[in-house]
């Protein structure tokens, strides 16, 4: 078992933009994401599949909410105000660890 920290993100106040700037922070959201994977910071994220103010979660390789604030203040969507985060210290299996590299092995097949 292992520390971690949970975020989920959820839908912020601003969410006006146009299609194209929310198209071009949506690309930039992503590409934090893969950033934030390859330097092990992030083990796992991904969307909710429903349309709710809940959009999907993070989990960090950190043990306290302070070091997931830092990670989360560099999404660009957060920046924005499209995304907030809720962060939540959470203990779970020390494998999630392998995921990236299991995600990696099985998408080249």
């Amino acid at each position: 078992m292992k520390v971690y920290v949970m975020a989920f993100l959820k839908k912020g106040p601003n969410r006006n933009q146009d299609s194209i700037e929310a198209a071009r922070l949506q690309a930039a959201h992503m590409a934090n994401i893969h950033r934030m994977a390859e330097e092990g910071s992030l083990v796992l994220a991904g969307p909710f599949m429903d349309d709710g103010d809940l959009r999907g979660i993070y989990v960090f390789n950190v043990s306290t909410v302070e070091e997931a604030r830092a990670l989360t203040a560099t999404d660009p969507a957060v920046k924005a105000g499209r995304l907030t985060m809720e962060l939540h210290p959470w203990y779970g299996s020390a494998a999630l660890m392998e995921v990236s590299r299991i995600h990696n092995t099985l998408q080249q097949r």
